[in-house]
């Protein structure tokens, strides 16, 4: 007979496995600037409305479906537009300056604190820096979701001298996602999780059940520990919060994108658990980690694969159910 093994179920490629401290995670821009040198803006921020299917065709060579229509799972995500809150500038990976735009929208005063004084300076006048990046935040308002914007930092790649000139061109102006983004390209999503509460052992690392005679439990691993050394290592499954954990869906594949006002794609009553969308929207192929509403933050592709590339899908409508 073959010998029983059950390796651990619990990664530790996470740890620790905790609740996350913000929504919009924070990103590593410098890989993502390197493998997608003719981008100008490297990010946007969007807003889940929920997965449906939609029916596309298959132009992808050397697909067993090519040239046939085929059922996909896609996410559906509305794109409201952007504004530059304020420019950051670096030097040895160290921030030597910030210039916040004068035009500020009044809800962002929920969320930072907004200098009384100005201090005169512009963007013009600091010369002492490597690098740059840009603190923007989204027009929420123009969505039905809540009114108080998500701000984050968002690369920017290029030179130094194309970076800031792009700042200087958007500052104080919105930036749609068709700017950024363009339809048929690959991007990655990055988000939370669902929030699942306080788990067990059992869901959070898959471990089997004990014998029902077994003492002290039976949804609980065996030992926790030895004598020595007198302590619980971290690598021993135990209770915790499950969810809210920061996850990235790699190689996601634009497949449509538009605004409400010249495509509209609301079903009767709107979206099960978001309502309608009212600005710019953005399907993609496959699933993306939380619920309705959670605000992710879409980038340009980190580890680009070939058969994630080399994908040629045309968007033809929304399945109907």
């Amino acid at each position: 007979m073959a010998k029983r093994s059950k390796p651990r179920a619990g990664s530790l490629q996470y740890w620790p496995r905790k609740r996350s401290d913000k929504f919009l995670p924070r990103v590593n821009w410098e890989p993502v600037q390197l493998k997608n040198p003719d981008a100008k803006l490297l990010g946007f921020i969007a807003y889940k409305v929920g997965m449906d299917s939609a029916l596309i065709k298959d132009s992808t060579a050397h697909s067993m479906t090519k040239d046939k229509k085929i059922p996909v799972t896609v996410s559906i995500l509305e794109t409201p537009p952007i504004k530059i809150f304020s420019v950051r500038f670096y030097k040895n990976n160290k921030v030597v300056c910030e210039i916040i735009s004068e035009n500020v929208d009044k809800e962002l005063k929920k969320l930072v604190k907004l200098p009384r004084a100005k201090t005169g300076k512009k963007i013009e006048d600091i010369k002492d820096y490597d690098d740059l990046r840009l603190i923007v935040y989204s027009v929420v308002g123009k969505t039905g979701i809540k009114k108080t914007p998500d701000i984050t930092e968002i690369g920017l790649a290029g030179k130094v001298e194309e970076k800031l000139a792009f700042a200087k061109e958007h500052l104080g102006k919105e930036i749609s996602a068709s700017e950024v983004l363009k339809s048929g390209q690959l991007i990655d999503v990055r988000g939370l999780s669902k929030g699942k509460g306080h788990t067990g052992a059992v869901q959070r690392f898959g471990i089997g059940y004990k014998n029902h005679k077994s003492e002290k439990g039976r949804k609980r691993p065996g030992s926790l520990a030895p004598w020595h050394p007198h302590y619980v290592t971290f690598r021993t499954p135990m209770s915790g919060g499950q969810g809210m954990f920061t996850r990235i869906q790699y190689n996601s594949k634009v497949l449509s994108m538009g605004k409400i006002q010249e495509k509209n794609i609301n079903p009767s009553g709107g979206f099960r658990h978001f309502g309608a969308i009212n600005s710019d929207y953005l399907i993609i192929e496959g699933s993306i980690p939380g619920p309705q509403k959670r605000e992710m933050l879409l980038t340009f592709p980190l580890r680009k694969t070939k058969s994630a590339a080399k994908k040629n899908y045309e968007f033809i409508k929304i399945i109907e159910n």
